[in-house]
């Protein structure tokens, strides 16, 4: 009787855990987190820098689990930032890829989209791109833990956001129809790739380097001039 008991219990629990699949992240420690060199940015509104009413428009779809789009933030973009943001030649906007990474690694996790999800309600305060930051220099691998919530949560407290407002932004999934129109969006502009960049319209794919940037935000400026 006390085996069948012992079999039952462990059932029970096996059901628990599979209607509470979060438990087992929620028991993890946070772990060690990178906290990137602060960066200012001027013209920063939610996810967009610079003037709106630049003659360059650059729409960049990503995904925060994506390698390459790592190493365009780190290597690329500051640079366009500062030779072209700030000049007011581009209106830089940042975009995610909904679920992108997570769907594509076949994982049924959700690391993808929590995390373009928390970049937003960052943006309600003001941090977007700080947060976009902490993100990338704390991404580990694909759906590895890098973006559980209770890390998403500590990447907020770092950035000394309002915690009952962000953790209200992010529970409350405001932004989850954003995220997945953020998707749509990027399938009907001809995106199946992270990074996909449109300038002005026209599709580059992959983190070019700069120079690949430069003499496609010069051809796009010529054209805007004539």
């Amino acid at each position: 009787m006390s085996v069948l008991l012992g079999i039952s219990g462990v059932a029970l629990l096996l059901i628990g855990l599979a209607f509470v699949p979060t438990l087992w992240e929620l028991m993890q420690p946070v772990g060690e987190i990178v906290i990137p060199e602060p960066i200012s940015y001027s013209m920063a509104e939610f996810n967009a820098l610079g003037n709106p009413d630049a003659p360059v428009v650059i729409v960049e779809y990503s995904d925060f689990q994506c390698p390459y789009c790592r190493v365009f933030a780190d290597e690329t973009e500051p640079i366009i930032v500062q030779n072209h943001v700030e000049t007011g030649e581009v209106y830089f906007v940042y975009r995610s890829m909904g679920n992108f990474m997570s769907d594509n690694i076949g994982r049924g996790k959700t690391e993808s989209r929590d995390s373009a999800e928390a970049a937003y309600c960052a943006g309600d305060q003001g941090q977007y791109w700080e947060y976009k930051n902490i993100l990338f220099a704390n991404w580990e691998g694909g759906d590895v833990g890098s973006f559980t919530e209770k890390r998403l949560m500590a990447f907020a407290g770092i950035l000394e956001l309002d915690m009952d407002q962000f953790k209200e932004c992010y529970e409350s999934q405001k932004y989850r129809s954003l995220v997945q129109q953020d998707l749509t969006d990027g399938f009907r502009d001809g995106v199946n790739s992270t990074p996909s960049f449109l300038i002005n319209g026209k599709l580059v794919v992959g983190a070019q380097p700069y120079a690949v940037f430069q003499q496609e935000i010069q051809a796009a400026l010529a054209t805007s001039e004539n």
